[in-house]
């Protein structure tokens, strides 16, 4: 039983004529005779009966037509998922990402896929790197924004696809005495009475930054939403990856303050696949795109380009 024959019963139905099917889908008689006989033989009995009215259906051919007609309609619906899915219209994303660049860099990329791609399911984790790395080799997702180089071993299947190099500046209250200063050095923040946090945006932390966390009067460590508060409230500073304070930046009740004998801090951190034989969807490859574009408004995509080695983007 093929869609051929299914065709050609339900097409002889609607037209009451055997001829007049054959001509509607551009085939001889006797070929649309031989796909009903072969029809009949596996559903074991004849569906049509031919008379000088025309042809009606038999018992079995009324039984049967309802199911013809609705395997009919689910294969027209597939062949039309599969063109949408090639399309990117229709499939599945499954993306994770560090909990300090959802809100600034994949939000805003999410919004405008999901406007594009109204029928594409989309599934998406926020979590921290070495909970992504298990999602990725436990396939929950297919796609992840991870601290980059990852450090852990057995790892070295990822492929990236989108480099980002971010700033992590000295981040402080906007009315904190240092904000009004052109700048501090190490031993300014080391001996302030506000509690210094050596926040974990890396997985190796700059050996600066430690090495004043050790220095500080009073130094805490912790997690990340507890930090921008306190810190927003003026009771702490510290080191802050641009992206997870860029609405505080831009309301102005945090400031940036330049250190000004330490090198600039930067978080690096990549969109990565495992590297497998298999292409990207055409739906993956949209969503790709679309967080290239908003990480080249933030300024924060790497001069190393990897976005050409994924499938279909030059």
């Amino acid at each position: 039983m093929d869609l051929q024959q299914l065709t050609a019963f339900d097409r002889i139905v609607r037209q009451g004529s055997f001829s007049r099917a054959a001509r509607e889908l551009h085939i001889a008689q006797p070929t649309i005779s031989a796909r009903i006989q072969a029809l009949e033989q596996e559903v074991g009995g004849p569906l049509l009966a031919r008379s000088n009215q025309g042809v009606k259906l038999t018992a079995l051919g009324v039984s049967f037509l309802p199911y013809a007609r609705r395997a009919l309609a689910a294969m027209m619906d597939g062949a039309v998922a599969v063109a949408e899915a090639q399309r990117g219209q229709r499939g599945r994303i499954s993306i994770g990402v560090l909990g300090s660049m959802a809100e600034t860099l994949l939000a805003p990329a999410l919004v405008q896929f999901q406007a594009k791609h109204p029928t594409v399911e989309c599934y998406v984790r926020s979590a921290d790197h070495l909970y992504l790395i298990e999602m990725l080799y436990d396939g929950v997702v297919d796609l992840a924004i991870v601290a980059w180089p990852c450090v852990q071993p057995l790892t070295g299947d990822l492929q990236p696809l989108l480099h980002f190099h971010e700033p992590a500046p000295f981040v402080t209250h906007s009315r904190h005495p240092f904000a009004r200063l052109g700048g501090v050095t190490q031993a300014q923040i080391a001996q302030s009475d506000t509690r210094f946090l050596p926040l974990r945006w890396w997985q190796i932390t700059p050996p600066e930054i430690m090495q004043l966390a050790a220095r500080a009067r009073f130094s805490s460590d912790l997690p990340r939403e507890i930090a921008v508060y306190i810190t927003r409230t003026g009771h702490a500073f510290g080191f802050f990856t641009q992206a997870i304070v860029a609405n505080e930046l831009e309301e102005g009740s945090l400031v940036t303050v330049p250190v000004l004998d330490m090198r600039p801090i930067y978080r690096d951190s990549a969109l990565v696949r495992l590297d497998r034989p298999t292409e990207l969807s055409p739906a993956d490859v949209a969503l790709v795109e679309m967080i290239r574009e908003r990480a080249l408004r933030l300024g924060l995509l790497s001069d190393v380009q990897l976005y050409k080695t994924y499938a279909n983007l030059e």
